[in-house]
């Protein structure tokens, strides 16, 4: 298989590359999600330029404000802004929600939310998972009762991102509890500041307040707003599915800490206090990370190029996805170990953290990315039924 971009593609990177160094500053890097309020007031001031350009939604048709991407053009904008730890605070609108719209959606849901979507002003989060039903998505529980014109939802929904500061929310809920459980399902949207819809904060290893629980008492839902057929939402949410599932903003994230721990390491050996068993050590495990971070990138390539040509990667997402979440760990695992005494010490000493503490903070988030999105024991029993052709156990 042949990587190579073409020198369009190629320009097109240059010109991603000159706006993040013109609007992204080193001090202003923090990655897609917003931990404090001055990080998320950045995150969606950024996001409008990225709006203003036709960037935010570059996927979408342009007859809803998108600028009409190709495949790799996407990849390509994608990985540059991992790489350079752009802020984009609402995936679940932009990559989720908004194509969701299009395929299903009525023609005053398309009205009234996409162009929320593609200028930045509307932020979305996404009510999936619940205590009992996380990979087993299909068994929730969260219920929907029609009356009258509205649907009366109850439950609780938990790992919510940005529950405390999006919006609106889509969710789904179980419209028909004697169906079999992927089909009495139905896709909802609804405001977050209505009576009946309560949140309550999940702050995760890092101290970071991003999930959250979400519950449900006695909320009203119109039924005009509920997306595709009732009691037929799995195959709604199930429609989820666009270019990142390449993952490769996960392979970029890595590459980028990785090319930040040669270069401190770099600095460290021409000083004079520089072991050389320690340093032989440190390369050794730096050049195997320079490998596996490379076959990350590949994995990413392959899945994009396969939806370029129109197929749908489905046990090779999944060998992406289980390989780059656990690499991620992997990376912030070795920047910890070859800080040492400095490993562990968090942005919030400044003086004494290294690279900005960003290591001892990507290994604790690295470990909930094994889990979220699908957790890695999914993604391997999809790779072995659906990729090898074996039976289930």
């Amino acid at each position: 298989m042949d990587y190579r971009f073409t020198p369009k593609e190629e320009s097109f990177r240059e010109e991603i590359r000159s706006f993040l160094k013109q609007e992204l500053s080193q001090d202003k890097e923090q990655g897609e999600e917003a931990g404090s309020d001055d990080e998320w007031l950045f995150a969606r001031q950024f996001q409008k330029k990225l709006a203003a350009k036709g960037w935010l939604v570059p996927h979408w048709p342009s007859q809803y404000g998108g600028a009409d991407m190709g495949i790799m053009e996407q990849v390509i904008m994608r990985e540059e802004m991992a790489y350079q730890r752009s802020p984009i605070p609402d995936i679940f609108g932009v990559n989720m929600l908004g194509p969701v719209l299009m395929m299903y959606g009525t023609d005053e849901q398309k009205k009234q939310h996409l162009p929320g979507i593609a200028s930045g002003e509307m932020m979305w989060c996404q009510g999936y998972s619940e205590p009992g039903s996380g990979s087993d998505l299909a068994s929730l529980q969260t219920k929907a009762v029609r009356d009258g014109d509205d649907y009366v939802i109850n439950g609780q929904k938990i790992w919510t991102s940005n529950a405390h500061r999006a919006d609106w929310m889509f969710l789904l809920a179980r419209t028909d509890p004697d169906a079999p459980k992927h089909k009495g399902i139905s896709f909802f949207l609804t405001p977050m500041r209505v009576p009946g819809i309560s949140h309550r904060p999940l702050v995760n290893l890092a101290d970071i307040h991003i999930f959250n629980e979400v519950f449900y008492e006695d909320l009203r839902i119109p039924a005009k707003n509920i997306v595709g057929d009732e009691n037929r939402g799995w195959y709604v949410g199930a429609a989820l599915l666009d270019f990142e599932r390449s993952g490769i903003g996960s392979s970029a994230v890595a590459r980028r800490s990785l090319h930040d721990l040669v270069d401190f390491v770099k600095e460290a050996q021409s000083g004079a206090s520089a072991n050389g068993a320690e340093m032989d050590t440190t390369r050794y495990l730096l050049a195997d990370l320079a490998i596996e971070t490379e076959v990350g990138r590949f994995l990413s390539y392959h899945v994009a190029s396969m939806q370029s040509r129109g197929e749908v990667p489905n046990a090779e997402a999944s060998m992406a996805k289980v390989y780059l979440s656990e690499l991620g760990h992997r990376v912030g695992n070795a920047g910890v170990k070859v800080l040492g005494l400095f490993g562990g010490i968090r942005p919030e000493s400044p003086k004494w953290a290294r690279l900005k503490g960003q290591f001892p903070m990507s290994y604790m988030v690295s470990l909930g990315g094994m889990i979220a999105g699908g957790t890695s024991e999914i993604q391997r029993n999809i790779i072995a039924q659906r990729g090898l052709g074996l039976m289930r156990g």
